[in-house]
């Protein structure tokens, strides 16, 4: 039966980009370590390769903060690959100083094998595995990130890690089945069974999610939030879509602030509350709209990110939506039909 769930799983969830934006090379010259040719070289980035435990050999990057409190496990969205959030990843370990440790899936970018469920959720305990053994990260100080299809793996490890510092729900899914039809159930052919599974988690919980996202309805994240037992603030970005929040203020001002409230006050372990700053610290942190917005550095080649939203525009011009029934031998007519790219 896994079996099968996972080749419904890659019907329906899975958009490497093909081919990918980067390579990795062994630079000779600086003791053989790996490289990306791609970006810009830093001192304060380390290439990886990791095994998984399904035997699949995967990519990361891991960003240093000379000041970092907290380290962010980033586990990003579909059709997108490290080469296109390698600025991103700089970015943010730059404005909210933690480190960052951001990887590829199974079948994206350079990692081996294929894009499943199952999968992924392997791929985020190698990454996991190598923040403790490697570079000696206590689960206290670990915050996760998942964005879009990458709130599955995020939510499945944070379910299972009792004393995490915080979470990050970026434009989340509530479950695969959830993204095509607004089903009350859980089915046994679902995937990424995010509603499910959101209760276990025991630290506090931020979610951001756009009120115009056509591709993630905003009712996930407002139904995600809705089941966390340490609410923190949500932030409903008004006309944000789904691969565009980073260019609002509000998304890096929020952000900040939970990073900077999770560093000051320990995370309560029991009891269903909401999470909030205090006045002196969102005075702080209503810095300038100039501050909290990304703006591409000279140093930082202008990797586009915008695949999501363009094949999104692209499908809506050249196919007409239909009503079907869930049915998995059709989960590719759905695809196309609906342009589902989170």
């Amino acid at each position: 039966m896994g079996g099968v769930t996972s080749s419904i799983a890659a019907k329906f969830a899975f958009f490497p980009p093909s081919p990918p934006s980067y390579t990795v090379v062994v630079d000779n010259s600086c003791g053989g370590k790996l490289c990306i040719p791609e970006v810009p070289r830093r001192e304060d980035v380390d290439v990886l390769k990791l095994r998984t435990r399904r035997g699949n050999d995967i990519v990361a990057v891991h960003v240093k903060h000379p000041k970092a409190s907290a380290t962010m496990l980033y586990s990003h969205g579909n059709a997108a690959d490290l080469g296109q959030m390698f600025e991103l990843f700089i970015e943010l370990s730059l404005r909210l100083r933690v480190n960052l440790m951001g990887y590829d899936y199974s079948g994206y970018g350079q990692s081996t094998g294929k894009p499943t469920e199952y999968n992924t959720y392997a791929d985020i305990d190698a990454i996991y595995k190598c923040l403790k053994e490697q570079y000696g990260v206590k689960d206290e100080q670990l915050i996760l990130y998942g964005q879009s299809v990458g709130s599955g793996p995020t939510v499945d490890l944070a379910s299972r890690i009792p004393n995490l510092r915080g979470v990050v729900l970026h434009s989340p899914i509530m479950s695969g089945i959830r993204v095509l039809y607004p089903v009350k159930r859980t089915y046994w052919f679902d995937i990424y069974k995010n509603i499910d599974k959101i209760g276990m988690i025991n630290c506090p919980v931020l979610v951001i999610h756009g009120t115009a996202d056509e591709v993630v309805d905003c009712s996930h994240g407002k139904q995600l939030w809705e089941h966390c037992k340490q609410k923190y603030e949500p932030v409903w970005i008004n006309g944000g879509g789904h691969c565009n929040l980073e260019l609002y203020p509000e998304y890096l001002k929020h952000l900040k602030k939970f990073v900077l409230a999770l560093g000051k006050s320990k995370p309560a372990t029991n009891g269903c509350e909401k999470v909030s700053v205090d006045s002196d610290n969102q005075n702080k942190g209503t810095e300038s709209t100039t501050k909290d917005t990304f703006e591409l550095r000279p140093d930082v080649p202008e990797i586009s990110r915008n695949s999501l939203d363009s094949r999104l525009e692209k499908s809506k011009k050249t196919n007409k939506a239909e009503k079907s029934r869930m049915s998995t031998d059709r989960v590719d007519k759905f695809r196309r039909i609906k342009g589902l790219v989170w």
